[in-house]
């Protein structure tokens, strides 16, 4: 009955129930390990690339015609080619070609760096970039195909196959007749319509991959969260690690006690005088004119200690003095190695007083 009873304790501290603790978390977001959704950069990427070139395509234009232009005009000028007039021509033609790419380059990079940074922040690491086996295990790798994230990318794949494709049918259907009637436009304009429906067509698409992607980050942020789950057992291990074990934390307590306790002892034969309660508390004080502006606690304690003090004092001939309400005052306001406060020093020169004549008659 015992061992089932572990058995059974044992198999629950092991279960993943428990929330992940913010330790976790960072030594997961260290690791590279942070709540990411492909699909939301990739929507964000085409929709800003698309929306960009719809409303800038037209500026962009004069551009692309000013580089073909030219392009035809350095070669019917050139008469006679060379190696060098060759690769004048290759960087002029690579200049212009950059001025028209580089926009929409930086703004892809824009919107993928930006989308990334909506979900997990600023992150910099190598570790996704080491070597691990375990990525090629084949065992592992027929796990995932068979798994249920698996099957939640083929449907996100289908849902992405049929709503792509009915918003592009439903864009060519609203405009039908211009598709049609391109056969009776000139070049230019039937250029010019097919560049406008692409650009409407990408954008629409666009808006439906961020509906899914929207879903795909629901999804991620759970399968994020299960993985980092933590067990009861997982919890106390890392507060072991993190904040010590608490056995040994009492053990170096225990020592720097006994420390503690020996350094006040020895103290206390130099002390001039030791106030008691008589029983439950006991103060020792040492004063020198020479070098003390007040004269300082050097020991104290209750019970145990208060007696043990008493008998340190009494094997070494310091004197011992009964006053209740002062003892009682200066254990709860004045700390080892603290002078005595200024309300406290009438009765502690009384004392001291006393204490001096008995000394002088001894």
């Amino acid at each position: 009955m015992k061992l089932y009873l572990t058995l059974d304790i044992q198999f629950f501290a092991g279960e993943k129930t428990e929330k992940a603790t913010p330790k976790k978390r960072q030594d997961a977001r260290k690791k590279g390990q942070v709540l990411k959704s492909q699909d939301v950069t990739a929507a964000a990427l085409l929709l800003i690339t698309f929306m960009f070139l719809f409303f800038f395509a037209p500026f962009m234009l004069d551009g692309l015609l000013s580089f073909l232009l030219q392009a035809f005009q350095r070669n019917m000028l050139v008469e006679t080619l060379s190696a060098d007039v060759v690769m004048k021509m290759y960087f002029d033609s690579l200049k212009e070609m950059a001025k028209l790419i580089l926009p929409i380059m930086l703004v892809a990079v824009v919107a993928g760096i930006g989308a990334n940074y909506l979900q997990f922040g600023l992150l910099f690491t190598t570790e996704t970039l080491k070597l691990d086996l375990k990525k090629i295990d084949p065992i592992k790798g027929i796990k995932k195909i068979i798994s249920v994230r698996a099957i939640i990318n083929l449907i996100k794949s289908l849902l992405k196959v049929i709503f792509i494709g009915t918003v592009t049918t439903a864009v060519i259907w609203t405009n039908l007749d211009k598709v049609l009637s391109l056969t009776f436009h000139n070049p230019w304009e039937t250029l010019s319509t097919v560049a406008y429906l692409t650009g409407i067509m990408g954008i629409a698409a666009s808006l439906m991959l961020i509906f899914i992607a929207l879903l795909d980050f629901l999804y991620e942020k759970f399968e994020y969260e299960k993985q980092l789950k933590m067990s009861k057992q997982d919890i106390k291990d890392e507060y072991k690690n993190s904040e010590g074990d608490p056995l040994i934390k009492s053990k170096i307590k225990q020592r720097q006690r006994e420390m503690a306790m020996r350094r006040m002892m020895q103290e206390i034969p130099n002390a001039d005088v030791v106030i008691t309660n008589p029983t439950h508390y006991a103060i020792a004080l040492k004063y020198d004119e020479d070098s003390m502006d007040a004269p300082r606690v050097v020991a104290k304690g209750t019970d145990f200690v208060a007696q043990k003090i008493k008998m340190v004092a009494k094997e070494n001939d310091v004197i011992m003095v009964e006053n209740r309400p002062l003892a009682r005052a200066m254990y709860d306001q004045v700390e080892i190695g603290e002078t005595v406060p200024e309300e406290f020093f009438k009765t502690v020169a009384e004392i001291l007083a006393y204490v001096y004549r008995i000394k002088r008659k001894i």
